[in-house]
């Protein structure tokens, strides 16, 4: 691990002190992500850990859409503990000068545990458990230029990965996010929203879409607890039987017999 003055750590190896890549765990059938640019975008970016600098492919919200926001479940084959969550990008704003591939990384994600019931409106609303604000993606290729400059003068220039590895943004309070059988993130901005904000652009001005959010991974480090997620068939009475309630004989002075 490789400390950094931002207060978060930068991920090098595939266990650490905050555990192993959860990516086996993870449910990627059953994940889900709405307003994805096309099906499946989520889950595509849910990538082995030892492809997270990879580019291609990237989950993005609609490029013909006002609408940057991402809704994402990620469901786990089995209760988890996760004590980090990775979330990689390209750049806070990539490709500012082309219309048809400019991209914006997210500015900040609430995370919400174990929410199977989420929508748009009800993630706004909600207060989660955690909410992030992340770091932009070339502080990270700062970092690497300034520590490896003999390694960053032979990579490969055809190589299709983002340069400055990855962050892990710990998860706290860690008792929310200790038995995990689901996490949902709500990205609901990005940068390039924030400083249209920062420079007073009118949101309104139909001259401009909103440059779509996009991400290319998303990763989580912990433990497995091996509790199953299984269904569970109960049989309710809404009415009790007496002849199946009955008294032991001598019990309370007297013997109950089943009535017929």
């Amino acid at each position: 691990m490789v400390g950094c003055a931002c207060g978060n750590t930068h991920d090098h190896d595939q266990e650490d002190q905050l555990g192993l890549s959860l990516q086996k765990y993870i449910d990627i059938p059953n994940s889900y992500c709405l307003n994805e640019h096309r099906s499946n975008a989520g889950k595509s970016i849910l990538k082995p850990y030892t492809d997270r600098l990879t580019t291609s492919p990237s989950l993005q919200s609609p490029r013909d859409d006002d609408d940057f926001e991402l809704l994402f479940h990620i469901p786990f084959t089995e209760a988890v503990s996760i004590r980090s969550i990775s979330i990689h990008g390209k750049a806070s704003i990539w490709n500012r000068d082309d219309v048809d591939e400019v991209s914006s990384y997210p500015y900040s994600v609430k995370v919400f545990a174990n929410r199977n019931d989420l929508d748009f409106d009800t993630a706004r609303e909600l207060q989660s458990d955690l909410k992030l604000e992340l770091i932009p993606p070339e502080h990270l290729a700062e970092v690497q230029s300034q520590s490896i400059v003999a390694a960053a003068a032979s990579t490969n220039d055809d190589d299709d990965t983002a340069g400055g590895g990855t962050l892990d943004y710990p998860l706290r309070p860690a008792s929310k996010f200790r038995y995990c059988n689901s996490i949902t993130l709500f990205f609901d901005d990005n940068y390039a929203s924030k400083m249209a904000e920062a420079q007073g652009e009118d949101d309104d001005d139909d001259n401009d879409m909103a440059i779509p959010t996009e991400m290319t991974y998303i990763g989580f480090k912990g433990e497995g607890t091996s509790m199953k997620r299984v269904c569970v068939e109960a049989v309710y009475e809404t009415r009790g039987m007496k002849k199946d309630h009955t008294v032991p004989g001598g019990a309370f002075g007297a013997e109950s017999k089943p009535q017929t």
